[in-house]
């Protein structure tokens, strides 16, 4: 006789229906997420570049006692004439009067030989610059800064193509 199939408990179907609810979806094992994939690759680039640091910070750093530096070259000074000038006085009755003692700082000995024979071309770049000052101009650190930068440039235009490191006042005096 054919034999009849039982019907399923009820009970086995609750669980069934159940378990196919509460159960986690499956895991891919297939390509990471793309979380995964950036945390990974900043984690690689802070190894790789904390290694490269060590490497040159105690591998390939300068080496002191291979690479010392050449003792600095001694600058040379050159004393130019006392330079005495009106200022400018527009407006006023009271003539003031500019006197400076002006030294050149130059890079070497062979410089000089340089700017000895222009000399005359430097003062008068002083000279015609100094004459349109006013006292005004000269008050504080901030005037005798902006003095000292614009007789460095002329006397860098005057004897070019030689080059003066800076222009030093031993005196000044606006009376």
């Amino acid at each position: 006789m054919a034999s009849k199939p039982k019907p399923a408990p009820v009970e086995a179907e609750e669980e069934e229906a159940e378990g196919a609810v509460a159960a986690p979806p499956k895991k891919r094992f297939g390509l990471p997420s793309m979380k995964v994939l950036l945390m990974g690759g900043a984690a690689l680039l802070v190894v790789l570049g904390g290694g490269g640091g060590a490497y040159f910070m105690f591998f390939k750093g300068p080496k002191a006692e291979a690479k010392a530096a050449p003792p600095p070259k001694p600058v040379v000074f050159v004393d130019l004439p006392e330079v005495l000038v009106n200022l400018s006085s527009a407006g006023s009755d009271r003539t003031q009067y500019l006197k400076a003692k002006v030294v050149l700082e130059l890079v070497d000995q062979a410089m000089v030989t340089q700017v000895q024979p222009v000399m005359p071309r430097v003062m008068d770049a002083f000279q015609t610059y100094l004459r349109e000052l006013r006292a005004s101009d000269l008050d504080g650190s901030a005037g005798l800064y902006r003095l000292k930068e614009e007789l460095t440039r002329r006397v860098n235009v005057a004897i070019a193509p030689g080059k003066v490191n800076a222009v030093l006042f031993k005196e000044m005096i606006v009376q």
